[in-house]
């Protein structure tokens, strides 16, 4: 592998400095003989979708030639680091792959009989079943569990919880003594209290977020992911929904007062990153436009990026453009701080040390 040297404003400490490439690491020391790539713009830390379904499709589950499609379809966006919320197949293979982007498995998504999307989710037929199944998926993921947290109810005709407060604190609890972190899909209201107090490290879409709840969330430092662009969703799942008037209502005042809510949480300091929900509904290499949405509701621009490439690899265990750092990196002409639609057009990027054609 050829050494590689880039020069441009480093982000996020906005200084301009050299940087070098070797053996798939930076290095802040000269490498004599590199091969210079990029001059003269703006260098991020590999940007980082932190709500993605790679091996989802939009009629359920995919095979792995169409799952690595995805990903080179994030990569080419510069999404270089994947936290994979959920998936129905095995994407080991794909972690293999050195021109793909890192994935960090959850492994597949736990949920109650007929109490989410079919064929995505391992269906546990009794809630009891719930700690053994988190200390199995613990231990076959990247660190992290994916539980439901909430899904329709038939019976009631509207959103509920899969799981009673007691058995969530005791599988929570089975996850971190494994090592492992825990996040739950959660839209409404109810099933949020018992999530956060039972220590869950982190809420996807979080659209029923409360006064209350975004206090619990602070006080715990429980992560939120809005994942905005799938909320655009939302309507459209109230209109398909003509038997369930409850549901569909409720979808729609939650679509509502979204913007509002996760403004609340972030104005609070409970800590955001930005995800897509990408597989299924949202199509892949959509992360610029969430870190728009982000920036729409309140989060500064420096911030939304920084919840999509710095502070979410932080957060995941990675590192930014330091010594030693592996070399994952994404490089603009133009300053992507004053205008965050410059995140659409990276003009180079480098995986694993190697410039992705």
């Amino acid at each position: 592998m050829s050494a590689l040297h880039l020069r441009g404003v480093v982000l996020p400490d906005g200084e301009h400095r050299d940087l070098w490439v070797r053996d798939g690491l930076i290095s802040l020391d000269p490498v004599p003989g590199a091969d210079t790539v990029f001059d003269g713009g703006y260098l991020l830390p590999g940007l980082v979708d932190a709500h993605c379904h790679v091996g989802i499709g939009s009629d359920g589950p995919v095979g792995l030639d169409e799952a690595a499609v995805q990903a080179e379809t994030d990569r080419e966006a510069g999404t270089l680091l994947v936290r994979d919320c959920g998936a129905p197949i095995d994407t080991r293979p794909l972690q293999e792959r050195e021109n793909l982007p890192r994935i960090i498995r959850a492994g597949r998504h736990l949920a109650r009989p007929k109490r989410y999307i079919r064929h995505l989710a391992d269906e546990l037929e009794a809630e009891e079943q719930l700690p053994a199944a988190v200390a199995a998926q613990a231990e076959d993921g990247d660190g992290w569990v994916k539980l439901v947290g909430d899904w329709i109810d038939r019976s009631v005709g509207d959103l509920a919880p899969l799981w009673t407060d007691e058995v969530l604190a005791e599988a929570i609890a089975v996850a971190h003594r494994k090592g492992a972190r825990v996040t739950a899909h959660v839209f409404g209201e109810a099933a949020l209290p018992g999530l956060i107090s039972a220590g869950i490290d982190c809420i996807e879409h979080g659209t029923g977020l409360t006064d209350e709840t975004v206090e619990l969330m602070s006080r715990h430092g429980t992560a939120l992911v809005p994942t905005l662009i799938n909320i655009e969703n939302f309507p459209s799942f109230a209109e398909s929904a003509v038997k369930y008037p409850d549901y569909a209502a409720h979808m729609t005042d939650l679509y509502r007062r979204g913007d509002r809510t996760v403004a609340k949480a972030i104005e609070a300091g409970v800590p955001v990153y930005a995800g897509t929900d990408a597989g299924g509904g949202i199509a892949h290499g959509r992360l610029a436009d969430e870190v728009a949405a982000l920036h729409r509701v309140g989060m500064s621009a420096e911030q939304a990026l920084g919840a999509a490439s710095w502070a979410a690899r932080d957060w995941l265990g990675w590192s930014g453009l330091e010594h030693g750092a592996v070399a994952d990196l994404v490089c603009y002409d133009a300053d992507p701080r004053k205008d965050l639609g410059v995140l659409a057009h990276p003009s180079r990027i480098v995986l694993r040390g190697r410039p992705v054609a």
